[in-house]
């Protein structure tokens, strides 16, 4: 038998021996490709702006306006001054449509029971009614204080939800203890803690709800908040009503709904996706878009990934674990936003000023208290309605212009109208209901423009400022009041029209990117929202 001898073949070359291996795999000219979107454009493209999951989060989170109502308009009742009846022996030197100032110990006692209220159990008529705006004035500076401090935290350690959950939980304690308070200064010191806790719920809420909703709709939304907000007063109103002879089941009952919030809701609440991702917890924060994406009934390509806006811009990869921080130092250092924070600054402070003056002046009306209250809340709806439908077609800067003019000619009017008769009081009285129909719109539209100012790294301390202005106009607002006459619409009228003007000098912030990054809102980064990159 003949063996033939062939010649062995050449062994394989590399390329070959790949192809052999994973004969499948395309080639390198095919590399897989990484989608690099920002939030906002990730929610528009792939997730969805406000689907079923943005409603859902939106309505729970929102709740906490309804308890920052109770725990701020809990004193308008509490506080109050009640009616007093003269008794049989003192008749002759008691006249029962005049105060109780000169009348004689003995000759009158107050018609629901010292009990029904702090200023009937204490005595803080007369001489000691100071007491009674000490308080209020002492809750709102705490509020000014736990807006500063919760305004920080949320954007750093505790995060939106953890800074909501401890509010919360502080004005639950916090309102269930004035329940118990012995005496007055005891009283205004538990008031002062809570209005520090107080003062950090609406900011929390409100950056928390916003923040996963896209860009087209994020405006309306955010005035959306404000209806619980007034439904909250609404509800306090009955409350109040029922518990109208003890002032301290009423702090009780309205501290309930907290507790019952921080068990029923808290837990189903997310984090903001935005917060996460700012904070280098990008896996995190892509798990809260695929569950956007998947309760949308949307789809979210597997090559699709989160990134800051400096580092679309850029294309850098934002590493798992890589931080992006700011504080007010760095607001206040860059010149485009310390001008946005001063204005931003004054414009809630007027408006403040101009929001709770005229609603005190609505208490000031010889009417039911309970009704005069719920009508005032009832009345600020149809005005955030309104501002939300005409936000999207002319933009936050024209409205800020518009209904701070609106309001402040309207108080300018009350000024100078004037005359004996029911007639002219009418007329008062219109004037300034359009005027906290206009201001009202102002008051809540702030938010929204403030959270869309800043980027998301100092969003919460600038809107924290922001708060914490309002808070010192809402101090300085009973002292304008008091002033009587035309006097308090003549400063109204000065707040809305200098406020309107302030708010020319503010860029529009209509469909435009919510920043993540100091530089990439600084810089413009992020406009085209993603960038593509073969790895």
């Amino acid at each position: 038998m003949t063996r033939v001898n062939k010649e062995a073949p050449p062994p394989p070359s590399p390329d070959q021996m790949s192809g052999l291996r994973d004969p499948l795999l395309p080639g390198p000219e095919s590399a897989k490709v990484i989608e690099r979107l920002t939030i906002d454009d990730m929610l528009q493209k792939y997730c969805g702006e406000f689907g079923r999951w943005q409603l859902r989060h939106f309505v729970l989170t929102s709740l906490a306006w309804a308890l920052e109502a109770f725990h701020t308009m809990v004193m308008i009742f509490a506080d109050r001054e009640p009616d007093f009846r003269c008794l049989g022996g003192g008749a002759g030197s008691c006249d029962p449509k005049g105060g109780v100032c000169g009348l004689e110990p003995g000759s009158w006692e107050w018609a629901g029971g010292p009990g029904s209220s702090t200023v009937g159990e204490w005595g803080l008529v007369c001489g000691e009614k100071y007491k009674v705006g000490l308080v209020q004035a002492a809750f709102f500076g705490g509020c000014m204080i736990g807006a500063g401090i919760f305004g920080h935290l949320s954007d750093s350690k505790l995060g939106r939800k953890g800074s909501l959950t401890v509010v919360c939980f502080l004005n639950a304690v916090l309102g269930c203890l004035t329940a118990f308070a012995p005496n007055y200064w005891a009283y205004l010191l538990i008031r002062l803690l809570t209005g520090f806790s107080t003062g950090g719920v609406g900011l929390c809420a409100f950056v928390l709800a916003t923040e996963p909703i896209g860009p087209t709709k994020r405006g309306p939304a955010g005035m959306s908040t404000f209806y619980f907000f007034s439904t909250g007063i609404a509800i306090l109103s009955g409350i109040a009503a029922y518990l109208s002879t003890s002032w301290r089941s009423l702090y009780i009952a309205s501290s309930v709904p907290s507790f019952l919030f921080l068990i029923l809701v808290i837990p189903f609440i997310s984090e903001s996706p935005r917060w996460y991702l700012v904070r280098g917890r990008v896996a995190e924060a892509m798990s809260i878009m695929r569950s956007i994406a998947r309760s949308n009934r949307r789809h979210l390509p597997d090559g699709v990934v989160l990134a800051l806006d400096e580092d679309v811009a850029s294309d850098d990869v934002a590493g798992e674990g890589t931080t992006a921080s700011g504080s007010l130092v760095d607001v206040i250092r860059s010149p485009v936003t310390r001008t946005r924070l001063v204005l931003a600054v004054a414009i809630s402070f007027l408006s403040a000023v101009v929001y709770y003056g005229l609603s005190l002046n609505v208490v000031n009306l010889e009417t039911n208290l309970y009704v005069s209250v719920l009508v005032n809340a009832v009345a600020e709806m149809p005005s955030y309605t309104l501002t939300a439908v005409l936000l999207e077609r002319f933009g936050r800067k024209p409205l800020a212009i518009g209904t701070q003019w609106f309001s402040g000619v309207f108080c300018l009017l009350g000024c100078v109208v004037g005359g004996e008769g029911d007639a002219w009081k009418v007329v008062k009285m219109v004037c300034g209901v359009l005027g906290i129909f206009g201001m009202a719109g102002t008051y809540n539209l702030l938010f929204i423009y403030a959270a869309e100012l800043f980027p998301t790294v100092v969003r919460n301390a600038a809107l924290g400022c922001a708060t914490q202005a309002s808070q010192f106009g809402a101090i300085l607002a009973p002292f304008v009041v008091v002033m009587g006459g035309s006097g308090p619409f003549a400063v109204f009228a000065v707040c809305g029209l200098v406020g309107g003007g302030l708010a020319f000098f503010l860029p529009e912030t209509l469909n435009q990117p919510l920043y993540d990054t100091m530089s990439g809102m600084v810089e413009g980064g992020g406009k085209d929202g993603s960038r593509q990159q073969a790895v």
